[in-house]
């Protein structure tokens, strides 16, 4: 099966059993580059590697080092046998392209709750705005409630944000954090949305404090991403 590259992933469809998500660190700018153009061509110049991988996609950080990379996978059982027989081979090209890279963990999740697109909306993300929360242990009705929570304050938020475009909120298998991948568009209607009256995004209102002051919540952090590349499997033989 050949190699599709996309605009963006779809990350609402409903055939996906979970997420993988990780950072890496290349250290400058120049070397963010030089990763970005290096997991393109060792993805390219392959057929794609496993039918349960649904979507492939790299995000460069604003801050000029690290790259956030999120992959869509039917199971698990998918993700381990990609993991057997086709990792290594990309990731020693990506390697001897640009040596030292720093792979800062890996995190599997599942897409809980969406703010999709609204129908008719046709912006396309400038910016990914990744919001990593993580609780004092696992507990997955806490990482819900969590969810649900942030949820409540969004739908009786009176003033919000008009530079959002989508949001998609994760649990992890573990039940110790939650991701949000959000979409903007642009990394200044972010930055704000962030400036204006309140904590976060959200105006400031009673549910959006008790998103603020939740129980249990130890770190986590918020970081903006330029979309780099998204992958997924062509229609070829």
């Amino acid at each position: 099966m050949s190699v599709h590259f996309e605009s963006r992933p779809d990350l609402a469809r409903n055939d996906v059993g979970l997420v993988k998500a990780s950072t890496w660190d290349v250290g400058t700018p120049e070397r963010q580059r030089r990763t970005i153009e290096a997991v393109r061509t060792a993805w390219s110049s392959r057929e794609w590697p496993h039918p349960g991988l649904l979507s492939y996609t790299v995000h460069a950080g604003e801050d000029g080092k690290t790259l956030f990379h999120y992959s869509q996978w039917s199971d698990e059982q998918a993700y381990q046998e990609f993991f057997r027989s086709g990792r290594d081979e990309r990731n020693a090209d990506i390697d001897a392209a640009v040596p030292d890279i720093r792979r800062l963990g890996l995190h599997t999740f599942e897409l809980y709750r969406s703010v999709p697109l609204r129908e008719g909306d046709g912006r396309e993300p400038g910016c990914v705005v990744i919001v990593d929360v993580e609780f004092e242990g696992p507990d997955k009705a806490r990482q819900r409630d969590w969810v649900d929570t942030v949820f409540e304050a969004l739908g009786t938020d009176p003033a919000p944000a008009p530079g959002g475009i989508s949001g998609h909120f994760h649990v992890s298998t573990d039940g110790t954090r939650v991701l949000n991948y959000a979409e903007w568009e642009s990394a200044r209607a972010h930055a704000d949305a962030l400036a204006a009256p309140g904590d976060g995004v959200g105006s400031r209102t009673p549910q959006w404090e008790r998103v603020q002051a939740y129980a249990g919540v130890t770190g986590g952090g918020v970081h903006r991403y330029t979309p780099a590349l998204s992958i997924g499997p062509g229609t070829g033989v």
